[in-house]
């Protein structure tokens, strides 16, 4: 039985307009856990790709990547209801119809209700980085993590990697280069000034204020 956690569960204060939009627009845009895996035409009645974000915050990379893709679908998942009920709003008022949510740990939606070979990216930006050492364990991007990952993406899927954080940086290199299921097609450490292939995050906007670099990976599933 697995113990460890890459999160906390925190019973912080969601404001009332979050828990109206959990309330009121989960049936629309909610994807309850079951042990059964999901129909992805079923669920957005189309064949597009399906892009997955683990830990999406507020949503606000989610709804600006689903905004700028009409093409593809997004599958977000996120633990904390004050995050889900920001993206739901979100969604809402801007009529994002291409988007789906889950509540609970990426792990076991990845283990358990996402069908080998289903998805064609997976994003991971700024994880929890668990800087004290005692708590590395925790961190989301292990090895065995990785190999999860890679059963999920369709061949040459990608997975696409950011943090802020320059030990959390050094322990992901570790790990990368240990890993025998992606190859690395771009490694960039940079100040923000760049135009990547994702949306700025809330997170990415408060490492920078504090001064620290950015490191994005993008990973390659190896045939």
């Amino acid at each position: 039985m697995r113990t460890i956690k890459s999160f906390v569960r925190r019973t912080g204060r969601k404001t009332s307009g979050q828990h109206s939009a959990i309330n009121q627009l989960w049936s629309e845009y909610g994807v309850n856990f079951s042990k059964k895996k999901l129909n992805f035409y079923s669920l957005y009645r189309n064949n597009f790709p399906i892009h997955l974000e683990i830990g999406f915050g507020n949503g606000e990379a989610l709804i600006a990547s689903a905004e700028s893709n009409t093409d593809k679908n997004y599958l977000g998942i996120e633990v904390y209801d004050s995050g889900i009920g920001s993206c739901l709003i979100k969604a809402k008022k801007k009529q994002i119809n291409n988007i789906k949510i889950c509540s609970g740990d990426a792990r076991d939606v990845l283990e358990v209700q996402i069908a080998d070979k289903s998805l064609e990216r997976i994003n991971i930006y700024f994880p929890d980085p668990w800087p004290k050492k005692r708590h590395h364990k925790r961190r989301l991007i292990q090895k065995d993590f990785l190999r999860l990952c890679a059963s999920k993406l369709k061949k040459t899927g990608q997975l696409h990697i950011a943090t802020d954080w320059n030990n959390y940086a050094e322990h992901i290199i570790e790990i990368i280069e240990k890993n025998t299921d992606f190859i690395v097609s771009k490694h960039l450490k940079h100040n923000g000034k760049i135009k990547l292939e994702r949306p700025t995050t809330k997170f990415e906007k408060k490492g920078l204020k504090k001064g620290h670099f950015i490191w994005d990976w993008v990973l390659t599933k190896i045939s």
